[in-house]
């Protein structure tokens, strides 16, 4: 090949270098406003993934939850493994987000009745461009629990894969009492749907 031909090739070489690094960071960008997703996990995955949307873990094979900690939309620290003793409902949000706005009053009902019952809900806000946008959206939805401010999603993507870890904007998950990720689901929850993910974990020993 001549030297010509090898420096036609050059900027398609490059070209095609850039598209795949894009690609590769394109996967790790949770979709936005997904109705769902696949919930099977590569390798030796120890959830089942339900018909009715919600994937479980068995007591004994759950992984713990990774870091989730910084700073809420307003402005104060919070660290989700501080809650630990207690179950946690986490939810994945944004404010531009339709099926977020749907579920939300769901959240808010079941987080106000099971709050004397050792359950704390906490939101991950993302995407959102500024917090004010954030604070509106709970301001309009009597959102009675903080929400760490994830704007990038690095938050989410600290979920090992082949895990139980959020792969839409909106996701739930539930932690159990030992910090350890016992439920998910890639959907919008209405009312019930919601204790049918949280109830049995709730009523664990």
């Amino acid at each position: 090949m001549s030297a010509a031909c090898r420096a036609d090739q050059r900027p398609n070489r490059t070209r095609a270098a850039l598209y795949t690094a894009g690609a590769a960071v394109a996967a790790l960008v949770l979709s936005a406003c997904g109705s769902g997703g696949t919930s099977g996990g590569a390798g030796n995955s120890n959830y089942v993934s339900g018909k009715d949307g919600i994937s479980t873990v068995a007591q004994g094979s759950r992984d713990t939850a990774p870091d989730l900690s910084g700073t809420t939309i307003d402005g104060k620290q919070l660290d989700v493994a501080d809650y630990k003793g207690k179950v946690v409902v986490l939810n994945i949000w944004g404010s531009w987000c339709p099926p977020c706005r749907a579920e939300t009053p769901n959240l808010v009902k079941v987080a106000k009745e099971t709050a004397g019952q050792g359950v704390q809900f906490v939101g991950i806000n993302t995407r959102d461009p500024s917090t004010d946008l954030a604070k509106a959206f709970e301001k309009q939805q009597d959102v009675p629990y903080p929400s760490l401010y994830d704007p990038t999603g690095r938050l989410m993507l600290r979920f090992k894969k082949g895990t139980l870890n959020p792969q839409t904007i909106p996701s739930t998950l539930v932690i159990d009492r030992d910090g350890k990720i016992a439920a998910r689901t890639l959907q919008a929850l209405s009312e019930g749907k919601l204790h049918e993910m949280l109830d049995p974990i709730l009523a664990e020993k």
